[in-house]
């Protein structure tokens, strides 16, 4: 009996996985970092302000990351994400509003 050697796909996957989770935590911080600023944004605001920081590859000024493909799919799902886990919050007369 012969063992074949792992496949180069498998490999493959698990960078993508992890490139999948880099992403999501370079969104994460903007999400944040734009929040504590302004405090209270509107959804589709903080959606339009976090793509235009992907595509400028600025997390705050001063401090640069790769500039990467963002949509705006991405960054709701990291919205969603992070108010599941409590650090954001939706006003209760106005649901589009988030806050920090």
């Amino acid at each position: 009996l012969r063992l074949l050697p792992r496949q180069r796909y498998l490999r493959a996957e698990g960078a993508e996985v992890s490139a999948l989770e880099r992403k999501r935590n370079v969104l994460c911080c903007l999400i944040t970092r734009i929040l504590k600023a302004e405090k209270q944004l509107h959804i589709d605001n903080l959606v339009f302000r976090v793509i235009d920081a992907c595509q400028k590859g600025e997390l705050r000024p001063g401090l640069q990351f790769l500039s990467f493909c963002c949509h705006s799919v991405d960054v709701l799902s990291c919205v969603l994400h992070l108010l599941n886990q409590g650090y954001l919050r939706r006003q209760e007369e106005r649901p589009h509003v988030l806050e920090y």
